[in-house]
């Protein structure tokens, strides 16, 4: 008797990259940017070339805004909501999908749990505009439902390209999805949080969705713990640096 093989998420990963490479040769595309372009010095070390790391955002939203590889969003969506921000930023913030909002404007985190996201990232000395800000989905999901474990699958690239272009600091990643997804983990954001994590070497700091603390505002303060500690670490890579 033979048994049948479950594939493994890794399998099941695998043959979902092989599925989004094959849609990109299709649609012509030869070459993904994985990150700004780097050349070596004669004396041996890196240096950026000049398209720079905007450039290459550019270039990576022009692969995405064509992506029909999760049929259902595809057709639902009125917009691809790849991301904002400083392409230079130290701090990254990493949501998990565009909402109704975000849908109509294409930019992400401008609803009302935008407008607190803005109030969480001035509370620590930054502008909206001086760091990033992206989702694990690109596009939204019918009636804000969860998102389905191939669609986190299918964008992941994508997420995981924008992380390698920017080099941020400190990633900050809100809510169950996208901690989960950068964590590679299914333990609970009421766990993670306030707990530093690691995502390719960077340091990545777990918090509370501005969505679920606009429903439960008490655990606001928990959220100001969390950023007190993304600041601090912050001003000691800065104080490493000038040194």
């Amino acid at each position: 008797m033979t048994l049948s093989k479950t594939p493994s998420k890794f399998e099941q990963a695998l043959k979902k990259s092989e599925q989004y490479l094959k849609y990109l040769e299709s649609s012509g595309i030869k070459h993904v940017p994985l990150a700004p372009s780097l050349s070596l010095s004669p004396e041996g070390g890196e240096r950026k070339s000049h398209g720079g790391k905007q450039a290459a955002l550019e270039a990576l939203n022009k692969i995405v805004r064509p992506c029909t590889l999760c049929p259902e969003l595809a057709n639902t969506r009125k917009s691809v909501v790849f991301g904002s921000g400083d392409s230079e930023a130290e701090l990254l913030f990493v949501g998990e999908a565009p909402g109704f909002e975000e849908d109509l404007q294409g930019l992400p985190f401008v609803g009302k749990a935008g407008q607190l996201l803005t109030k969480i990232i001035e509370s620590i000395g930054f502008k909206r505009g001086e760091v990033y800000i992206a989702n694990v989905l690109k596009c939204r999901p019918p009636a804000n439902r969860n998102p389905l474990p191939e669609e986190v699958i299918n964008c992941q690239p994508y997420l995981k390209q924008q992380i390698a272009i920017i080099q941020p600091k400190i990633i900050c990643v809100l809510g169950n999805f996208a901690a989960q997804t950068l964590l590679g983990t299914g333990t609970s954001i009421t766990r993670l949080r306030g707990n530093w994590g690691s995502y390719e070497g960077i340091p990545v700091m777990p918090t509370f969705h501005p969505a679920y603390l606009l429903r439960n505002p008490a655990d606001k303060r928990k959220t100001w713990e969390d950023m007190k500690m993304i600041r601090e670490r912050l001003q000691r890579v800065r104080i490493t640096k000038s040194t």
